[in-house]
């Protein structure tokens, strides 16, 4: 009997065991957000710096719910990033599984919001409640990314529940291997979406390359 299970559930462990999943030891693995990183005008400076005014508002008032995070930081995001623009569009909601060779078992889940570029799956983005941590939801990410149709191609992913933002590269190939950003917040005096927005305008400009 097939056990299916759900990718909410699902631990690093897990990952590891059942698809050999690796965190890549090689600094050079994921460059992208570090290096090269586009300029962000003061305009863009600006408009963040009210998006993180308007997210500070929220949480004092909880719950803060998934939508809220999606329409008050990911949204802008996004715009300012070009991904609403050609050659992205966005699917919310998309249904994916995941077998695991040999197990008997099934990953299903849904991601919330997936940009999709010429009818591959490029950059997955997961937003939780702000009261969870994203090592809950990284390994999430995680399944998403291994169930890309095209191992060949690196798959990132941006990991976030409104007030902590991490970025994630993963390249499947024969044995999976996936590196992790550092993590960035809103509780610091430094607005870090700055750094967040140029790190989606570079990802925005390899997945066009």
């Amino acid at each position: 009997m097939v056990q299916v299970i759900q990718a909410q559930n699902v631990t690093l462990a897990y990952l590891e065991e059942r698809f050999g999943l690796q965190q890549a030891e090689n600094e050079d693995f994921f460059t992208e957000w570090l290096d090269a990183l586009p300029e962000i005008t003061d305009l863009e400076k600006q408009y963040l710096d009210k998006v993180k005014f308007h997210f500070l508002r929220l949480v004092k008032r909880p719950p803060l719910l998934e939508e809220a995070v999606k329409l008050v930081v990911l949204s802008p995001l996004l715009s300012l990033a070009g991904f609403y623009d050609e050659p992205f569009f966005l699917k919310s909601e998309q249904s994916i599984e995941i077998c695991a060779e040999d197990e008997g078992e099934i990953i299903k889940g849904r991601i919330d919001v997936l940009v999709i570029q010429q009818q591959l799956w490029l950059l997955i983005i997961e937003s939780k409640r702000a009261s969870f941590s994203l090592l809950e939801a990284i390994p999430q990410a995680l399944t998403y990314m291994l169930a890309n149709p095209k191992p060949e191609l690196p798959v990132y992913s941006l990991v976030i529940n409104g007030e902590d933002f991490q970025f994630i590269k993963l390249i499947k190939k024969d044995t999976p291997f996936y590196a992790l950003s550092d993590r960035f917040t809103l509780y610091r005096r430094e607005n870090e979406l700055y750094k967040v927005l140029s790190i989606l305008k570079k990802l925005s400009q390899v997945l066009i390359e």
